[in-house]
């Protein structure tokens, strides 16, 4: 077992008092709705906070209560989150609303084991909103936390192993419970957070202003480089390739798809896309050029994204379509800012390099597109950029020449 180094009572008055002369003015630091904490909480993860602060401030205006944002259609959530990435916490962020309203008349439980019980909260979300705005002794951590812990004490473990994990939950939880009376266990949380995010940083940590640097193991015997112990990540050339085509089909206004709500980019609107873009013209009855005329390449968290372009004829109606992986289509006005659609990030890409001199149909355009029983009529603009990416390229050119599509399990499932 790891050595304490300090009491773990001083050690939390220790950081609670660095908090207190040194915390950031966050807008979310300034309320105690936990609506408004849980919704901060659940952006900043994957999140830099600079990012997320227009984005929470534009959530709160349009979704300023649990109620509300449980009533609003799911389109306009994605909206307003469009281009902060990693959808599924929106669409999580909106069932757990539902759930609240439903259960609990729209009030957020105070306790964090009642909190696990409301979709898409988990431990550490758990932890912040019931130690934050109740005041609850509820331990958290997170990566900021697990980084601050691994090198006070030393822990030696993979910080994201299931031992790792133990140690680090149960050091978080000797500081709450032992921290003095009089002390805020939402302060505690919040300050060790501070000091991932501002001092103890995974390079060139500050030591030596650090308010635990004398008992800090890792500061002590010179080993911030090595704590905490991350298992290394896949180099990009190493990730499995996602092979995609998808159409362009365009006359007065394009064709877009709607993710079903599940996996990958679900509830996003996109370029209707599939293993092969002859399915997909199948599918729209139209006909497709045999050549694409542009590329997107894109880096994902677990896997690495290539999609082909193919200008496609304007199908006759969009009744009846059904292509697997989308649940409604509809057409778009390009370049027009009446109206924001959450677009997937290579959509998003695309759109924005072409939308200025899109390709034209390479057939006669019909006047009038009925409309499917679930499709809409919406003008667009597209939203940019997206958190859940790290490398995005669009080009007319392949960037090393044509590839069949990838047979590889990952390409059939619904994304």
């Amino acid at each position: 077992m790891y050595p304490r180094q300090v009491n773990p009572a001083e050690l939390g008055a220790a950081i609670v008092e660095h908090y207190a002369t040194v915390k950031r003015d966050l807008p979310w630091r300034r309320s105690r709705d936990p609506y408004a904490i849980w919704v901060s909480e659940i952006m900043l993860q994957q999140t830099r906070v600079q990012t997320v602060i227009p984005y929470w401030e534009r959530w709160m205006q349009r979704f300023p209560t649990v109620r509300a944002l449980a009533d609003a259609p799911l389109d306009d959530v994605l909206a307003v989150w469009a281009g902060l990435g990693y959808y599924s916490r929106a669409r999580n962020l909106k069932k757990g609303a539902e759930a609240v309203t439903a259960r609990w008349a729209g009030a957020l439980p105070r306790r964090a084991s009642e909190l696990r019980e409301v979709p898409g909260i988990g431990p550490y979300t758990a932890g912040a909103i019931a130690s934050i705005a109740f005041g609850e002794r509820a331990p958290l951590v997170d990566g900021n936390v697990a980084r601050v812990l691994a090198r006070v004490y030393g822990i030696t473990d993979d910080i994201k192993s299931s031992a790792g994990q133990r140690v680090l939950w149960q050091r978080a939880g000797e500081l709450v419970t032992a921290l003095p009376r009089g002390r805020a266990p939402g302060d505690l949380n919040q300050g060790l957070m501070e000091l991932g995010a501002t001092l103890c940083a995974p390079t060139s940590p500050k030591c030596l202003i650090c308010p635990l640097g004398k008992v800090c193991i890792a500061a002590r015997t010179g080993r911030q480089a090595e704590l905490p112990v991350v298992a290394p990540r896949k180099k990009a050339g190493d990730l499995p390739m996602l092979e995609r085509e998808a159409l362009w089909m365009f006359g007065d206004r394009l064709v877009l798809g709607r993710r079903v709500p599940r996996g990958l980019f679900g509830g996003l609107w996109e370029l209707p896309q599939g293993e092969a873009a002859l399915d997909v013209a199948r599918a729209f009855g139209v006909t497709v050029e045999r050549e694409p005329v542009a590329y997107h390449d894109q880096t994902l968290t677990h896997r690495r994204l290539r999609i082909r372009v193919y200008r496609a004829g304007m199908p006759a109606s969009l009744v009846g379509v059904k292509l697997p992986g989308y649940e409604a289509f509809a057409t778009a006005a390009l370049g027009d800012t009446g109206h924001r659609l959450a677009f997937a990030a290579a959509t998003s890409a695309i759109l924005t390099k072409y939308e200025d001199t899109p390709w034209p149909s390479p057939t006669s355009t019909p006047k009038h597109l009925p409309s499917s029983r679930r499709a809409t009529t919406r003008s667009f603009k597209a939203s940019r950029g997206s958190g859940s990416t790290s490398a995005t390229t669009t080009s007319a050119k392949p960037r090393s020449g044509r590839r069949k599509a990838s047979t590889s399990s990952s390409t059939t499932k619904s994304r």
